[in-house]
């Protein structure tokens, strides 16, 4: 099985390299780690051995088995830095059968409304006859990036407690009219149940996911000719893959009052980030999340993530950290969640406001 994917990622990457350059940039598809739904946002993204809902189409396949009913469906929508950027996500899941479990989700990161000047100033300079700047002339666009993922998990039964599953995404990403590509990959995970305790393995772009960019170089030819920039080349973009080793446990304080307390470590492989761990060949960045219920009516979330080094004006290097805060209220089968997050510059208060929410129903009745 190995080497059947090893020799079809060879296969394509020959296949492409023919047609394009290909190159692998670091963050590549990095709207992909924001995460999903405010609950796991909350606790710093901390959810691969937690997931257990609609949302493990994002952060590990293998928790779609874990649904307390047959259908769940789940929808969230944030603004960032001041709502220039809009970020969805909406998702459906359904048990197949008492050990298998199918999902879809859809992504969208945008920014609407760009301004595209190329238009305001004739040959002269000018924008009109009169010499005056005529803003009519100004167009504008959007630059979005599109993520469709469908999800399958499966309980083993052989195994008591593990459950695997895996992703197959298409990407789409577009800037206006200049440039858009289409891209695919695969995700794999895994959670494992002992007792308390929960494991989760969460392989991301696991054979590497490629996007194949087309530039509409005649929209732009004139103006790089002026600027004396080099014309973009059609080329194929490489997400590398990433791994998330993921812990968990549950404590009941009380008849009434629970906690989960769970841990992340997200090891990259595109290069050296500026993480606790880091080098050359991979980079490791931990994350610490925990969850207090009332009665698994009433939820209270807090998360510490993206920890980073930061060099300050001083020419020093400092730690910095990104809080998380949050709150849920389960109702019947009605979930609704908020997160406090910083998906900005660590060094600054760019904190954002997220809601989700979560329906769930055992009949289509």
């Amino acid at each position: 099985m190995r080497s059947s994917v090893l020799l079809l990622t060879g296969f394509i990457v020959l296949s492409f390299s023919s047609l394009a350059q290909i190159t692998a940039p670091k963050y590549s598809n990095e709207f992909l780690s924001i995460g999903v739904g405010a609950r796991g946002m909350a606790m710093a993204n901390v959810q691969t051995a937690l997931v257990d809902d609609v949302t493990s189409g994002y952060w590990n396949p293998a928790g779609l088995t874990r649904m307390k009913h047959k259908y769940e469906v789940a929808l969230m929508h944030a603004e960032y830095f001041a709502g220039i950027a809009k970020y969805d996500y909406g998702a459906i899941a359904m048990q197949i059968d008492s050990v298998s479990a199918v999902g879809l989700s859809v992504i969208r990161f945008g920014v609407d409304d760009i301004p595209d000047t190329r238009y305001l100033f004739d040959n002269n300079g000018n924008s009109s006859s009169t010499g005056q700047i005529n803003y009519n002339n100004i167009k504008y666009f959007s630059s979005s990036d599109y993520a469709f993922v469908l999800t399958y998990g499966r309980k083993i039964s052989l195994i008591k407690g593990l459950r695997v599953g895996a992703n197959f995404k298409v990407i789409h990403r577009t800037v206006g009219d200049f440039a858009n590509a289409w891209g695919f990959g695969l995700d794999a995970g895994a959670q494992l149940e002992r007792k308390k305790w929960q494991f989760g393995l969460m392989l991301r772009d696991v054979t590497g996911t490629f996007n194949a960019w087309t530039e509409n170089t005649a929209l732009l030819q004139d103006i790089y000719a002026q600027t004396g920039n080099d014309i973009p080349q059609n080329n194929i973009e490489v997400t590398l893959p990433k791994a998330i080793l993921g812990v968990a446990r549950a404590f009941q304080l009380s008849k009434k009052i629970g906690l989960t307390a769970s841990t992340d470590l997200i090891v990259t492989f595109d290069g050296q980030r500026n993480t606790i761990v880091n080098s050359s060949f991979a980079s490791i960045d931990p994350a610490v999340g925990l969850e207090a219920n009332y009665k698994k009516i009433v939820f209270l979330r807090a998360g510490v993530g993206n920890i980073q080094k930061v060099q300050g004006f001083d020419n020093k290097n400092y730690t910095s950290v990104q809080p998380n805060f949050g709150i849920g209220l389960k109702i019947y089968k009605f979930t609704i969640d908020y997160a406090l997050t910083n998906i900005g510059n660590v060094s600054e208060s760019l904190y954002s406001n997220v809601f989700s929410v979560k329906f769930s129903f055992d009949s289509l009745n």
